[in-house]
C-alpha cells in the first residue's frame, strides 16, 4: 500500500472513523470517473483541490461537490486563488494531483467545503491515489477537516 493511502487512513482513524479505501480499475481523477467508478451521482464526488491564496501564497483546499465549481475570484477565500503548482501541492501535501485527499495531508491546511456536499447521506472522495476512493458522512468529513462552509454554484 502506498504510503499516501496509508496516511489517509492514518488520519482518518486519528478522527474517530473508519473508511475502506476501494482500489477502482477505472481512473478517479475526474469528478465524472470517479461518479461512474463508485457508481454513484456526480454531486456526491468530493474534488479535492489545492489553490494558493494571491495574497500570500498560502495553500487552501477546497473541498467541492463535482457538480459545482469554484469562483476563485470569490471574496471570501481572500483576495482570490490561483491554481498551485503540482511539484508543490506533491511536496507540501504528500499527494499528487488527481489523488489529493480531503485528509491526511502532511502540512495544516485552510479547508473550505461546499455546503451543498452535506445533501448526501455519504460522499466519495480520493484517497491518495489516482485511483484509490472512499466513502464517508460529509458531516464526519467536516469535522475531520475543521473546514469553513461555503456555497458552491452549479455547473452552468
Amino acid at each position: 500500500m502506498s504510503k499516501s493511502i496509508t496516511r489517509v487512513e492514518k488520519a482518518a482513524e486519528a478522527a474517530g472513523f473508519e473508511i475502506e479505501i476501494l482500489r477502482m480499475p477505472a481512473s478517479t481523477r475526474t469528478a465524472a470517473e470517479a461518479a461512474r467508478a463508485c457508481g454513484c451521482d456526480v454531486a456526491q464526488i468530493v474534488k479535492s483541490l489545492i489553490f494558493e491564496r494571491a495574497e500570500d501564497a498560502a495553500l487552501v483546499l477546497l473541498l467541492v461537490s463535482g457538480a459545482r465549481q469554484v469562483d476563485t475570484g470569490a471574496a471570501i477565500f481572500g483576495h482570490g486563488l490561483v491554481r498551485a503548482d503540482p511539484v508543490r501541492v506533491r511536496a507540501e501535501t504528500g499527494f499528487a494531483i488527481g489523488g489529493v485527499a480531503p485528509i491526511g495531508h502532511k502540512v495544516a491546511l485552510d479547508v473550505w467545503m461546499d455546503r451543498h456536499l452535506l445533501e448526501h447521506a455519504r460522499v466519495w472522495a480520493a484517497a491518495g491515489a489516482p485511483h484509490a476512493v472512499f466513502a464517508v458522512a460529509p458531516d464526519m468529513l467536516l469535522q475531520a477537516t475543521g473546514a469553513r462552509l461555503f456555497d458552491a454554484p452549479g455547473l452552468s
